[in-house]
């Protein structure tokens, strides 16, 4: 099941708002297949495996074991029943780690399987499964994107000096939040952030895809100029919409006083299971405030900066999950 997790985590990005799964197929303890989700759309992870196994193998299938991290999906989606193709290839036994929360599987794909004789396991690492798929699971569960607050802050507790720009985290930290951005669907600053940073919000620095910014513009004060306005790829402004042959930048309705609900109905209907929210302090507090977030990510870099624009408050009730250590910045991260 751990090899389940670590294929499944490959489609970190590629999958949303899909989770990601990852298939081993098993015969006397010896993998003969892998595979996982690679791509929303594409096929399944129990597919991708089945299709791994050698010709010389083949034959073997039907008396292994098929690991799965999620239930083996039971409708017809934008693929086949993953149920009926093990069915079809006759495999006696499935273990898995977590039922599927989506109520249109919701263990009826492991049903199905028990009534055909096939034996079935579940909850193997259950906790850690549904850590993998945290983000799935509130997407199914609170009908609403995952929310990960995220900010760098200096040693005393400031993430920029004021009205001025200001480097934090080191390169490789800042290269992990590339990563963060790849495997997001959507990332957010505010106003502010965007006069002074002017920042592109783009994936540089990792594989993978660049998420849908979105910035905040109710008193439309952002310049022309900016980075955010380019309309290089695609971009949400919330606020009034602006004169210009747009493309790729879509001006979006929002009422400023109840905005980040309207923002999360909007993400939602947009299948943008992951947001990303990367300042400045502001915004990131009216998260923390509301109550909407279900992950906080902060880099702290040892150095100094003695005066500037505090880091957000009131999120030290929050629960330490995780602390490492990326070539002198100090990344935590926080969870309900």
């Amino acid at each position: 099941m751990h090899r389940c997790f670590q294929l499944a985590r490959l489609g970190a990005g590629s999958v949303t708002p899909n989770p990601m799964v990852g298939a081993v197929l098993v015969h006397e303890n010896r993998i003969i297949g892998e595979g996982w989700h690679r791509q929303f759309g594409g096929p399944h992870a129990e597919v991708h495996a089945l299709q791994s196994v050698a010709p010389a193998d083949r034959h073997l299938i039907p008396r292994s074991t098929l690991y799965c991290s999620l239930e083996p999906c039971f409708h017809h989606g934008k693929t086949p029943p993953c149920v009926d193709l093990i069915l079809e290839q006759k495999i006696p036994r499935v273990v898995v780690s977590n039922v599927d929360p989506n109520p249109l599987v919701g263990g009826q794909g492991l049903e199905k399987l028990r009534a055909a004789g096939v034996a079935v396991e579940s909850g193997v690492l259950e906790a850690e499964g549904r850590r993998l798929n945290r983000a799935f699971f509130t997407w199914i569960t609170n009908k609403r994107p995952f929310i990960i607050l995220k900010w760098a802050q200096s040693a005393d507790g400031f993430i920029a000096r004021q009205s001025e720009r200001t480097v934090i985290s080191g390169t490789l930290a800042r290269r992990l939040v590339h990563r963060w951005r790849a495997e997001s669907d959507a990332i957010l600053v505010g106003a502010n952030t965007a006069l002074v940073d002017n920042p592109g919000l783009d994936n540089r620095y990792f594989f993978g895809k660049s998420p849908l910014r979105v910035v905040l513009n109710f008193k439309n004060k952002i310049a022309p100029t900016a980075l955010l306005l380019d309309d290089s790829v695609s971009t949400w402004v919330l606020g009034p919409q602006r004169s210009g042959n747009w493309e790729n930048t879509l001006f979006q309705e929002v009422h400023p006083e109840n905005w980040i609900p309207e923002l999360l109905e909007k993400l939602r209907a947009d299948n943008r299971a992951i947001l990303l929210v990367e300042g400045g302090t502001q915004v990131l507090q009216q998260f923390l405030d509301g109550g909407f977030w279900d992950e906080i990510r902060i880099l702290e870099n040892p150095q100094y900066l003695r005066a500037g624009v505090p880091a957000p408050q009131g999120w030290q009730h929050a629960i330490l999950v995780e602390a490492f250590s990326v070539r002198g910045d100090l990344v935590r991260v926080f969870r309900k």
